[in-house]
C-alpha cells in the first residue's frame, strides 16, 4: 500500500547536521507535491530534511560525500556508541581554533569508524557557517567558524535519525548510479546543486569536482528517462530562466525559500526556488 509521503516532523525527526541547501525551510512547499510510492531515493541526500519529514516505507539515500554517508551508516547501525564518541568533543575545551585545527588535522589524515564520523559532526557544528568543502586534492578545509558558545549537541535529533534510518539504505556514490537503481513504483527526489539564479554560467560545488552544465543536463535527462519507465522524479533548483529551459515539459512549482547559511552574504535572504516533477 502507498503511503502519502508526508510526516509530522517532530523535534527528534529534524536534521541533526547544519547543511547549505537544506529543506527544512521549505518543507511546506515540497512535502505535499512530493509523488506517492513505495520507496524513496534520494541521490543528493544532504542533511535529510526530505527524508525525515516523508514516510515512504523504504529509502535509498545517496551521496557523492563519502564522509557524509561514512557518518550516516555508523548513527544508524550505532548510535548510543556514536554520542558516546562524539559527545566529548562538545565539551568548552574544544571550542577553540587550535583544537578545531587539530581535529580537522585528524579527521584528514586518516581517522576511521566511529571516531571520523564523530569529528566530521564536531566538523560541521564548529566550523565556519556549516559548510561542507573540500580542495581539489579532497582536504576538508572549512575554516574555524569561531562559534560564541559551545554547539548544542543534538541528542535527540541523532536518535530520531537512527530510528527512522531503519527503513533505509545507504549509498555512497555518483548520482547517476543511485538513480538508475530506481525501479517502477519507486519516487525520486533529487536536490543537486543548484545552478546559479543569475545564470547558466556558474555552479555551486559538487565534491572536490563540482557540478556543471553539463551535469545538470545529464539530471534533467536521466529524469525524463526514469518517468517514461515508471518512476516519478521531482527536482529542485533555482527559480530562473536557465532551469525552467532545463526541465521543459516537467510539471514546475515556484515558491519563496530563505537562504541563511552561505559563505556568500550576497546569497542569504528570501530567493525564489522551483520544484520540477517529471511522470
Amino acid at each position: 500500500m502507498q503511503k502519502h509521503p508526508t510526516s509530522q516532523a517532530a523535534p527528534s525527526s529534524r536534521p541533526f547536521l547544519k547543511w547549505v541547501g537544506g529543506k527544512s525551510r521549505v518543507l511546506q512547499h515540497v512535502l505535499p507535491r512530493l509523488p506517492h510510492g513505495r520507496r524513496l531515493i534520494e541521490p543528493f541526500v544532504g542533511g535529510g530534511a526530505i527524508f525525515l519529514g516523508t514516510d515512504y516505507e523504504e529509502y535509498l539515500l545517496g551521496d557523492s560525500n563519502s564522509h557524509l554517508v561514512e557518518l550516516y551508516r555508523e548513527v544508524a547501525a550505532r548510535p548510543h556508541e556514536f554520542i558516546e564518541v562524539a559527545l566529548p568533543l562538545f565539551d568548552e575545551s574544544y571550542r577553540s581554533q587550535e583544537r578545531y585545527l587539530e581535529i580537522r588535522a585528524s579527521f584528514n589524515n586518516g581517522s576511521s569508524g566511529l571516531l571520523r564520523a564523530a569529528q566530521f559532526l564536531y566538523l560541521n557544528k564548529h566550523g565556519f557557517n556549516g559548510l561542507c568543502r573540500y580542495n581539489k586534492k579532497g582536504t576538508f578545509n572549512v575554516p574555524y567558524g569561531h562559534p560564541p558558545r559551545v554547539p548544542t549537541f543534538p541528542h535527540g535529533q541523532i536518535l530520531g535519525f537512527a530510528n527512522k534510518a531503519r527503513r533505509a539504505t545507504f549509498v555512497d556514490g555518483d548520482f547517476v548510479t543511485v538513480m538508475r537503481s530506481a525501479v517502477r513504483g519507486d519516487v525520486v527526489y533529487a536536490d543537486p546543486p543548484y545552478c546559479d539564479r543569475d545564470g547558466a554560467a556558474s555552479f555551486t560545488g559538487y565534491g572536490a569536482v563540482g557540478f556543471g552544465m553539463d551535469r545538470q543536463q545529464e539530471l534533467a535527462q536521466l529524469a525524463r528517462e526514469l518517468a517514461s519507465r515508471g518512476v516519478a522524479v521531482a527536482i529542485s533548483n533555482h527559480d530562473c530562466e536557465f532551469a525552467r529551459e532545463l526541465y521543459a515539459g516537467a510539471e514546475i512549482h515556484s515558491y519563496s525559500a530563505r537562504r541563511s547559511v552561505s559563505a556568500d552574504v550576497d546569497k542569504r535572504g528570501n530567493v525564489g526556488e522551483l520544484l520540477a516533477i517529471f511522470r
